[in-house]
């Protein structure tokens, strides 16, 4: 029995192994590219860099534009501050609306849920024209404000959904309770329910993070003055028609990434339980 035992992690291990290289490759091609001083596309199917150079990290963060301003760093703080500015508005919005939506009844209540659905139905790129023809009436084009507010709408009724299922697991015999030693609606919200909520607060956060972060189509159409790019639309002057800076390009990317990286590796603690967050009904 102990023979089959070990036979069956041997080959376990080697299946994970196995699918961790195959995770792994396209992330080190994008490195082998960020290392090499030239700037071609290697067609090489080994994902290891045969000249080793921090070159083309420099290069990118030292971008300037035609007047010398940096205008990495610019692009790069335009994507920190929108992502957010999303993330915050983005989680209010959503936690007092899934609340109500779990606790209270009224008329609607179950339609709002399935409209919040059919939201998500519609890529991107259906809405770019509408949203960029109220973004002009309202004088919002090339602004924060304007790519904030089509963001934090783009991710609320996923965060909805999510944080009505998480809040629909909290026995309301916590909230009765509070209510009957005199506490306010608002007060066992803020201080009852929101920090038992903690873990699907910090996934619903993560969410609209990267959303925002990542998210190239509406920035790109919405945002046509280079000062005011976020760092992935930024990243797509390195490969265009008239030149392919490979190595710039995935430079930048990896340096895109770092944030995303390291938020998550920050809020891990809380993922396991906010990623199954409304699985049960308790």
């Amino acid at each position: 029995m102990k023979t089959v035992s070990l036979k069956k992690a041997i080959l376990v291990n080697l299946a994970l192994v196995a699918a961790c290289a195959l995770t792994l490759y396209p992330v080190l091609w994008v490195v082998k590219m960020a290392l090499t001083p030239a700037q071609g596309f290697s067609l090489s199917a080994n994902p290891l860099p045969v000249e080793w150079s921090v070159q083309n990290f420099a290069d990118v963060v030292s971008t300037t534009d035609a007047a010398g301003a940096w205008l990495f760093g610019r692009q790069f703080l335009n994507s920190i501050i929108i992502a957010a500015l999303t993330t915050a508005l983005g989680l209010t919005l959503a936690a007092t609306a899934g609340y109500a939506f779990s606790r209270f009844v009224f008329p609607g209540r179950d339609l709002g849920m399935k409209l919040f659905l059919v939201t998500q139905m519609f890529p991107g790129v259906v809405m770019a024209i509408p949203l960029y023809i109220l973004l002009d009436t309202l004088h919002l084009l090339n602004s924060v404000a304007g790519l904030v507010l089509v963001y934090s709408t783009t991710a609320i009724p996923y965060c909805v959904w999510m944080l009505k299922g998480y809040f629909d697991t909290i026995p309301r015999d916590l909230e009765e309770a509070a209510l009957i030693d005199g506490a306010s609606q608002w007060r066992v919200f803020t201080q009852i329910v929101l920090p038992l909520a903690r873990p699907a607060l910090v996934v619903t956060a993560l969410f609209s993070f990267m959303t925002a972060w990542n998210e190239f189509i509406q920035a790109a159409t919405l945002i046509d003055k280079e000062s005011m790019y976020t760092a992935p639309v930024g990243l797509r002057f390195f490969v265009g028609g008239f030149s392919q800076q490979w190595g710039y390009f995935a430079a930048g990317a990896i340096i895109t990434a770092i944030p995303v990286v390291a938020l998550f590796l920050f809020l891990q603690k809380y993922l396991i339980s906010g990623l199954t967050a409304g699985a049960v009904k308790g």
